[in-house]
């Protein structure tokens, strides 16, 4: 039987501690090679592919363990992943700053990535399903506007310590951070799971008879596939963005000032969110970021003020799947498994964002940039239609089971 967790502490302490902790995994992780790539490359001599591939392999194994994760949550509670996390994430940096070879470098990013599986959004999400239950969506909701603003935070701050201190002492200085802020913070507001308490789902007889709906597998991979292409989908054209402005002819610092557009776009959207997402089931939040993002994607042949406007819609429509990716495994599983099925939802969709940036460069390679942002713009309107028929299966299903 599964037990909740302890009664927490006051919400806005929390997810700001947990809020702190997602800034600086998502910096020190999937933003790291922005900055860090090029010292690297200038010190060592290694290949970019390589130096950026780290992220790959880290995504790649947060992907693998994220059903470990899910289960360890669900049944442990979300103190003893949390607090890993931030010891792997700081042995991962250590390894990596004092890297003497390429293989060296790789194999540390593989102990990042076991930091990325056990302390960013879908390990966080879990362990406040597990706190909150089904009052969870407004925390995973505010945890997201955090997330947000890794980039913005992180990016200027990495510049500066390389600029001060190389980029191995930056490393070094993420791993004391990691151990002497985030580490402190986490233990003080994710407490340990109590073994006398159920969760409400647990507690109601009928409620735990509930928990396999009809068509549970249905939904489960519908859900899998629109996360995972929402995914790519945003892999790609993250990664590959200012080649994808500039194929449609703006030039460098054009296509850069338009770019930094898309980060507050995210924010803002989210917030948005926040305020009203209260108000509607949370699949809208996911069929509302899958057409925003086909929308914007067609957006991209046009001229600069499309462009604009593009990357705007886009922004906010990737930026809101993030919190979907959160709250909709848990309106449509329930509290319960919640823990366990968002780690079973991480898995596909991390596999997709470690190998996205490696497809994206070998398409615009093989079919140029324009043909690539088509073929984009047919898998997210195919995710439209996905999102659809999860909604209309997952409707279905309730009321079967009411």
């Amino acid at each position: 039987m599964l037990t909740a967790a302890a009664k927490p502490l006051d919400r806005r302490l929390v997810i700001c501690a947990l809020g702190f902790a997602q800034i600086l995994g998502w910096g020190c992780s999937f933003y790291f090679p922005a900055v860090f790539a090029k010292p690297i490359i200038a010190e060592t001599g290694w290949p970019l592919s390589y130096v950026v591939g780290g992220t790959s392999i880290g995504l790649l194994i947060g992907g693998l363990i994220s059903p470990r994760v899910g289960r360890l949550i669900g049944r442990y509670g979300g103190r003893p992943v949390l607090l890993s996390s931030s010891v792997l994430f700081a042995v991962g940096l250590i390894g990596i700053g004092v890297s003497t070879s390429l293989p060296m470098y790789l194999a540390f990013w593989a102990v990042v990535g076991l930091g990325m599986g056990t302390g960013l959004y879908d390990a966080t999400f879990a362990a406040l399903g597990r706190m909150y239950g089904h009052e969870a969506r407004g925390p995973i909701t505010t945890l997201t506007l955090y997330g947000g603003f890794a980039s913005t935070v992180c990016w200027p701050f990495s510049a500066l310590m390389i600029d001060l201190a190389g980029w191995r002492n930056a490393c070094l200085i993420y791993a004391a951070i990691h151990l002497l802020v985030s580490l402190p913070l986490q233990a003080l507001v994710v407490r340990r799971a109590s073994s006398d308490e159920m969760s409400a789902d647990d507690a109601d007889p009928a409620s735990a008879a509930k928990r396999t709906m009809p068509n549970e597998a249905a939904i489960f991979v519908l859900l899998a596939v629109a996360m995972s292409l929402a995914a790519g989908i945003g892999g790609i054209l993250i990664i590959n963005l200012l080649i994808f402005l500039q194929a449609r002819g703006l030039d460098f610092a054009t296509s850069v000032a338009i770019g930094a557009m898309f980060g507050p776009s995210q924010v803002a959207a989210r917030g948005v969110e926040w305020m009203f997402g209260n108000k509607y089931h949370p699949v809208w939040t996911l069929i509302v970021g899958c057409v925003l993002m086909a929308i914007a994607l067609v957006m991209l042949y046009g001229g600069v003020p499309a462009l604009i406007l593009a990357i705007v819609i886009f922004g906010s429509g990737f930026g809101i799947s993030w919190v979907a990716r959160g709250t909709v495994p848990l309106a449509l599983f329930g509290a319960a498994r919640y823990p366990e099925m968002i780690g079973r939802l991480a898995l596909p969709s991390l596999v997709v964002q470690a190998v996205a940036p490696t497809i994206g460069a070998w398409l615009i390679e093989r079919i140029g940039a324009d043909a690539t942002i088509g073929l984009l713009t047919v898998c997210a309107l195919t995710n439209v239609v996905l999102v659809g028929l999860l909604w209309a299966v997952s409707r279905r299903s309730l009321q079967m089971n009411r």
